[in-house]
């Protein structure tokens, strides 16, 4: 398990957004994945999606690396911002958009 731990904190890190995620943003393989990943390409930044399902380890790993017990799980800049619902509310309120203004200079 700590292997899966440090590999996550390493994904966490090595990237400015991270999306643990139920399938691709592409192919979104539940409805809150796929709401989240919708909410982050509307900011049309880079982020890194990681399928949990193509690795159980990860899906497990992932839930207690924020002990939080759900997916998705969105990072950005190694912080652990929320699921599904939080992410949503800060999206509808401005929070998301400020938190990832400086994400979307970089991609520019």
């Amino acid at each position: 398990m700590e292997q899966i731990r440090e590999k996550i904190g390493a994904l966490v890190h090595e990237h400015d957004a991270v999306l643990f995620m139920k399938g691709t943003p592409q192919f979104p393989q539940c409805g809150f994945s796929q709401q989240v990943a919708a909410i982050m390409d509307s900011f049309n930044i880079t982020y890194e999606a990681v399928n949990v399902l193509l690795d159980p380890e990860v899906r497990e790993g992932i839930k207690d690396y924020a002990d939080w017990p759900t997916i998705p799980q969105l990072y950005i800049k190694g912080e652990f911002i929320g699921g599904c619902d939080i992410v949503s509310e800060m999206h509808a309120c401005g929070e998301l958009a400020e938190l990832l203004k400086p994400l979307q200079q970089a991609s520019n």
